[in-house]
């Protein structure tokens, strides 16, 4: 567990498509437990010129796991075991915009929660807490992830609504619509509850929503073929990977806790009572909650 307020170990997701990191060096796979069960796949940890970097890729190598049966606590809980203070994460996603076309990466500043059968909290019966997060992103990180798409010519915008759906099927029309009525940018099925986990392990988190098509309510939605999305999938993975190589070496200037007050969102948080807190909950919230649990 990294003590608070150390410099910077960046752990970055990946999601489809994106299955490795370029440029590494000092690099070796390794399996991190978790008490909360198994990760979606062994951590890829290395650095990027100089700077400490631990990768995993969400669905697993090959793209095994689909989104419902991602043990998105264990993933996270083993990130932070793993000493990782930030988190960029990367994610296929479909555009309820004409403006957002395929190619486009959006840095996400909010989310709409959608999903039904995942479990969205460490803490629960025996140890209760209740975090902030009416600003679910770090804008620190954004700022680095803005920078650096903009010096590589990548074509994004800075801020959106991304909308979180169960899966494993894409949304019906009717759904489609009525998403777009709320003025929501983009669609996909991994950043919650793994967004919420991250604030609740006080891990400054962003995402970059990478469009590669347009959901159903677009007129042309049915004339895009599999190869299509693919072709952008593809392309999409190539220049996430070029974004991670240039903005991880920038997030080491980072020396001190997060000003941005991520890494102490646990403050105040926890509801129970310190003599009414359940031993097993305290245990297995070790490297989560280990700093206001006085562990």
């Amino acid at each position: 567990m990294t003590e608070h307020g150390t410099p910077p170990v960046i752990g970055v997701i990946g999601g489809s498509g994106l299955y490795e990191i370029d440029g590494l060096s000092d690099v070796h796979w390794k399996k991190v437990e978790s008490p909360f069960g198994a990760t979606s796949d062994e951590f890829l940890f290395g650095e990027l010129d100089d700077q400490k970097l631990v990768f995993l890729p969400r669905h697993g190598r090959g793209h095994k796991i689909p989104p419902s049966e991602l043990n998105f606590r264990a993933n996270i809980d083993a990130l932070k075991r793993a000493g990782v203070t930030e988190i960029i994460s990367l994610s296929a996603c479909g555009s309820f915009k004409e403006k957002l076309e395929p190619g486009t990466f959006v840095i996400i500043d909010q989310f709409i929660d959608r999903t039904f059968a995942r479990e969205k909290s460490f803490f629960g019966t025996g140890l209760v807490a209740h975090v902030a997060f009416g600003h679910p992103v770090c804008g620190r990180l954004g700022d680095a992830l803005e920078e650096s798409c903009n010096k590589l010519g990548f074509r994004n915008v800075r801020g959106g609504t991304y909308l979180t759906m169960e899966g494993p099927q894409f949304s019906t029309l009717a759904e489609s619509n009525l998403y777009r009525s709320w003025d929501c940018d983009v669609i996909g099925m991994t950043n919650m509850p793994e967004a919420k986990l991250a604030r609740e392990a006080e891990i400054c988190y962003a995402t970059v929503a990478m469009v590669t098509d347009y959901d159903c309510w677009h007129p042309d939605h049915d004339q895009v073929t599999v190869d299509a999305i693919i072709k952008v999938l593809l392309g999409n993975a190539d220049n996430a990977r070029a974004l991670v190589k240039d903005v991880v070496p920038k997030l080491r200037a980072r020396a001190k806790t997060c000003n941005q007050g991520c890494q102490t969102s646990l403050d105040n948080a926890v509801i129970t009572a310190p003599d009414a807190r359940d031993p097993n909950m305290i245990k297995a919230l070790g490297s989560v909650a280990g700093r206001v649990l006085n562990l």
